[in-house]
Formats: C-alpha cells, structure tokens, sequence
C-alpha cells in the first residue's frame, strides 16, 4: 500500500513537473528574458577644446542640462575679436572700392568730349579743306583710342576690386570662425557629467574639458543565450525593467525600446551573443549604470 501510495505520489510530481515547464515553454515563446542588463548611454563625448590658449571660463556647471549648441567653456577670444574687426575694416575699404564706378563714368564722359570733337574737325575737314591739319587729326583719333584703352583698364581695375572682395569676405569668415572655435560648445543635447577643465588651465586642441552624456536615449546591453538566435529579429520591440530595492525588478512595467543590435558571433566558451537595445527616456524614469532586466519579443509574437 505504502509502494502504491508512493508510485501515485511520484507519477503527480512528474505531471506537475511537466506542467510547470510547459508554461515556462510557452511564456519563452512569446518573449526571451535577458537578466544582468546594464544602462549605458546611446551618446556620449568628452566634449574638446577647438583651439589653443588660456581657458577663460566654464559657463557650466556638472548635472545641468545643455542644449546642442551651447556655449559650455570660453577660451581667451580677445585678439580672435581683434582680428575679426580688423578683417570687418578691409572688407568695408575694398567694398567702397568694389562699388565705386567713377573712374567707368570719368573715362565714359571724356570719351565722349573727345570723340565729338575728332567729329567736329572732321566735318571741319570736310568743309573745308584742309582746315584741320592731318597731324591734327591723328592726335585726336589717338586721345581717342587712349580714353577708349583708359575705359576698358578702369573696367579691368574694378573687377579686380570685386575679386579682392570676396578675399576680404572669405577672410572675414575665416576670422568669425577662429572666433567661434575658442567657444566650446555642447554637440548635442545632454547632461554635463563631469567638468575636465578649470579657469586659467592652458589647453591644447583635442583636450577635453567636459564630458556629456545624453539621457533621453539609453543603450541596454547584455548578454543572451545562443538560442534566441531566430526567435528574436532587430527591430523587435523591447522592454527595460530596472533592479531596484533589494534587487527586485521594478514593477512599473518597464520602459519600451526597440532591439538595435545582435551579435553575428557566438562566444566559444559561454555559448552567448551580446545583445543591445536602445531604450526611450525621455520621461528621465532611468540613468546609465542601472541594472535590470530585458524582455525581448520573438517573431513567433509578432
């Protein structure tokens, strides 16, 4: 009776058994669990100097929040502003050149004097003849032909001045843009977490002098076993939960992602490909470094 109690005992632990791999089956089914996932940022810099000199100020302070384009340090500008107004100056003295046409108008009202008064002695001429001398006019056709040259050369001159122009505004710009790079400014919009540089520090270009990290998009990376490969495709939708309060795995759902990456290798030795996910955090519910959990769609729910 005791063998027979037993062996009934047995045979229902066995069904219970199967039945609690079933449902773990059918749940792997419909998503793949990847546990020990860790925040990363999507982007991230160490924000560099442009240019060489004395860092003058940092208009930032650590934790604030900057947009793309924002001035975060200032290097000593002072000659750079110098030499842009310097630049500014001959550019206005070319222009005034470039866009005076009085020599045109000169040449043109002289050409004019002197070719009504070759006509006048060749009618002259006509009328009488040899009223005007023929060395006579010779010297005015030739004070023809000279304004006539004059003309043409103070046309060459102006468009020499118009070419000199654009030099002295491509100079200009290349001054404005010396300026700008002793400004060092946010590449994106992020969060400053580290301040590098100090007031006063001599800087070299590449140096960094802040580091940026942006928190609105965050990377969620682990590793996942082998087998997941063709259950689970790029593109498929993904879910963070964060680890938090004695390691329980955050009941608030989790934040939503989409899957960006999955290894083409497999590790020899852990028989797992490294996986990642880019995470929406624009509602700021998690920071890099934060561990958790990523529960990945299969194409069999899709």
């Amino acid at each position: 009776m005791a063998r027979w109690s037993l062996s009934w005992l047995t045979i229902w632990s066995l069904a219970m058994l199967v039945g609690i791999a079933q449902q773990r089956a059918s749940v792997a089914a419909d998503a793949v669990v990847i546990d020990s996932v860790v925040l990363r940022p999507l982007v991230e810099a160490e924000v560099p100097a442009r240019q060489t000199g004395v860092l003058a100020s940092i208009a930032v302070e650590e934790g604030a929040s900057v947009q793309a384009g924002d001035l975060l340090a200032s290097l000593d500008d002072r000659a750079a502003k110098l030499a842009v107004a310097k630049a500014e100056l001959e550019r206005a003295q070319v222009h005034a050149k470039a866009t005076n046409e009085l020599r045109i108008e000169y040449a043109d009202k002289a050409l004019e004097v002197a070719r009504a008064e070759m006509m006048r002695s060749s009618e002259s001429n006509d009328k009488f003849a040899r009223s005007i001398s023929q060395s006579q006019l010779d010297v005015e056709r030739l004070t023809v032909e000279k304004l006539e040259l004059e003309r043409r050369q103070a046309e060459h001159d102006l468009e020499i001045d118009r070419f000199e122009l654009q030099l002295k505004e491509n100079a200009v710009e290349t001054a404005k843009l010396d300026l700008d790079l002793h400004g060092v400014r946010a590449p994106f919009a992020g969060v400053v977490a580290l301040v590098r540089g100090r007031a006063g520090e001599w800087v070299e270009p590449g140096a960094p002098v802040l580091r940026l990290v942006a928190v609105d998009r965050l990377r969620a990376e682990g590793f996942a076993p082998a087998s997941i490969l063709g259950k689970v495709a790029v593109g498929s939708r993904a879910t963070f939960a964060a680890s938090r309060d004695n390691d329980a795995v955050s009941a608030a759902g989790g934040v939503e992602g989409v899957l960006k990456f999955i290894s083409p290798e497999i590790d020899p030795v852990t028989s797992q490909v490294r996986v990642w996910a880019e995470i929406d955090n624009r509602q700021g519910e998690l920071r890099p470094g934060e561990h958790g959990e990523l529960k990945l769609q299969t194409t069999e729910a899709n």
